[in-house]
């Protein structure tokens, strides 16, 4: 297991994340992947950590993308950063605290308070991109990751790092039964205000991750350790965190970047295996993310792609493809 004590040894990172340098590593992606873990200060928890995982462009460019991810979730997606560098793009992704190639063994995994907790984590990445050379950052972020990344740019009003926002189905709201958000979800938030720590299960479908994993249903090799079918339990402190973040957005966010907001055009609820898998967001309601999609105030478009699962750029082949194009044209005009 890592030890704090050797990274703080191996890595320096500036207080404030205004100059910062990392040493990369091969990662476990291999492939000409690069990874650089970062020591952020202590918190709650204790020591604290995140990743930064880079590959560059072939031929000299200015230009980079930041990919953040979502909840139960860590960087794999190697096909997305081979589009990104054949657009030109210098691809980074990093592993926030407490997630994939970043969780330390003292740590609850995906635990957090406070999706501010964050901020620490993309303030750096950035710092570290800007200080690589390059002068336009697209700054992207899949589901928890798009809600994050959205509250994030609305604090650093002024003082972006980034060019433009994508955001791949973002956890705009919890996708739960009006009746328990009335009744249940009250009881939950008062409890987690003096009991943080306590677990919850949010009883994600399993099946979603069944649809994506080549040993399963799907066609993608990734870790089931750091991105396991049945995610474990959050804690009441999580579900506390995300719903402030929400209801943040709900009552209007202002970005001055522009921002595409990108969902499938429908929603699966299956409670058995079937096909339908491959053609909808089996996590979220996508009218509940087109609805507060428009709580954000500035240059925003929202798109919802036919076929679309919930991590877009997972879906199935000419899907995919119809998700890369709409990206790339719009960053053509945004990232330049």
């Amino acid at each position: 297991m890592k030890n704090s004590l050797l990274l703080a040894l191996l890595f320096t990172i500036s207080a404030g994340a205004v100059n910062a340098q990392v040493t990369y590593f091969a990662d476990l992606m291999g492939k000409g992947f690069k990874q650089a873990t970062i020591v952020q200060p202590s918190d709650y928890e204790g020591s604290v950590t995140c990743t930064l995982v880079r590959k560059t462009a072939p031929d000299k460019s200015t230009k980079a993308v930041l990919y953040v991810h979502g909840f139960n979730d860590y960087f794999f997606q190697e096909e997305m950063a081979e589009r990104y560098i054949k657009e030109g793009f210098n691809f980074y992704a990093i592993d926030l605290r407490k997630y994939g190639r970043s969780w330390l063994s003292h740590q609850k995994i995906n635990n957090v308070r406070d999706l501010s907790e964050y901020y620490a984590d993309i303030d750096t990445a950035l710092a570290v991109i800007k200080g690589e050379g390059n002068e336009k950052v697209l700054l992207s972020g899949h589901s928890l990751g798009g809600l994050t990344i959205s509250l994030y740019a609305s604090e650093r009003l002024g003082k972006e790092k980034f060019d433009a926002v994508l955001l791949n189905s973002p956890m705009f709201a919890l996708n739960i039964k009006s009746g328990l958000k009335k009744t249940a979800l009250p009881l939950l938030l008062k409890r987690a205000e003096k009991h943080p720590e306590t677990n919850f299960d949010l009883g994600i479908n399993p099946l979603y991750g069944e649809s994506l994993h080549v040993t399963a249903h799907g066609e993608w090799s990734y870790s089931l350790g750091l991105k396991p079918f049945v995610a474990p339990p959050v804690n009441l402190g999580w579900i506390r965190a995300v719903h402030n973040a929400q209801e943040r957005l709900a009552q209007g966010i202002t970005i001055n970047k522009p921002v595409l907001v990108m969902h499938s055009a429908k929603s699966i609820d299956e409670k058995k295996w079937s096909d339908a898998f491959f053609t909808g967001d089996a996590v979220l309601n996508v009218e509940d993310v087109a609805r507060q999609a428009q709580n954000i105030v500035g240059q925003y478009s929202i798109q919802a792609v036919q076929g679309g699962m919930h991590d877009l750029i997972l879906s199935k082949q000419p899907v995919r493809d119809e998700v890369y194009s709409t990206i790339f044209n719009w960053a053509k005009r945004t990232v330049k």
